[in-house]
């Protein structure tokens, strides 16, 4: 703390700078968003808002082919089964991989590490063919199986609960007679809530944005909001104003959920950085 409060005004002024720079795009397209077309190429370009951003938003959901309310639905159920699922199953492996004795742990551990190391591109192909045999293409399941637990997520989990949980508490659990289920759901989950909800806005913020594997296995009449965005630039005209006002939109459930959990999400992070 006392170096924090002591940092020179270059700090400031670079935090400052640094701040500047990552909000001015992302204010210029909420601006643009609620102006007409020709002010898009303006230099400078418009700082305040216009009084269009009503239109926008209805033309955005009256536009035929981007189907913009079923994406933003679509998206709301990938996003929050795929979170739910990954913050389940990755503490669940997470607790057992830290506190559990069992035969092939390490060399289970070792594998789902090297999971991460594979580039998602290589499997895209194979997963495809996959989701075709079972025929699930353009099904939303084509796009929440595949990820309903990552690799990431269970060592994320493990090292947190190596270190959050310590095995007397455990043990007397097991003395109380708890099963291993009950140790997990009445006393280690809860010890996890902390890295649980840094890795559920992660996985959220990822299966949001996420255009690769939707575009390949759902089609423009399913889309997710990501492709709904990608239907309005299709067009042989682009409206940038109505892409804008897309987007726009698309951004505000991923501020919801990081106002609504941000505080849980910091406290998580600082304590992992004080453990450490």
């Amino acid at each position: 703390m006392r170096g924090l409060w002591n940092a020179s005004p270059l700090t400031y002024l670079t935090l400052i700078v640094a701040l500047a720079l990552s909000v001015f795009p992302i204010y210029w397209m909420i601006a643009v968003a609620t102006r007409t077309n020709d002010v898009v190429a303006d230099v400078p370009p418009p700082l305040l808002p216009g009084g269009h951003g009503g239109t926008n938003v209805r033309r955005l959901f009256d536009n035929p082919d981007a189907y913009f309310a079923k994406g933003l639905l679509n998206s709301a159920i990938v996003s929050a089964c795929v979170t739910v699922s990954t913050v389940f199953f990755a503490s669940l492996a997470g607790f057992a991989f830290a506190k559990l004795r069992f035969r092939g742990k390490n060399a289970l551990l070792v594998t789902i590490i090297g999971t991460m190391m594979i580039p998602v591109q290589m499997g895209i192909i194979p997963l495809y063919m996959i989701m075709v045999k079972l025929g699930w293409q353009n099904h939303l399941q084509a796009v929440i199986v595949p990820f309903l637990v990552t690799g990431f997520g269970v060592f994320m989990m493990r090292q947190y609960a190596d270190q959050a949980v310590p095995d007397e508490l455990i043990e007397a659990a097991r003395v109380d007679g708890c099963t291993t289920f009950g140790i997990y759901w009445r006393v280690v989950l809860p010890a996890l809530r902390p890295a649980a909800g840094v890795l559920g806005l992660f996985t959220f913020m990822q299966s949001w944005n996420d255009f690769m594997w939707p575009l390949a296995t759902l089609s423009p009449e399913n889309p997710t909001v990501q492709l709904s965005i990608n239907n309005l630039a299709n067009a042989y005209f682009n409206d940038y104003t109505l892409m804008f006002a897309g987007t726009t939109v698309a951004v505000l459930p991923l501020l919801v959920v990081f106002i609504v959990f941000g505080r849980q999400i910091i406290g998580g992070i600082m304590e992992g950085a004080v453990k450490a």
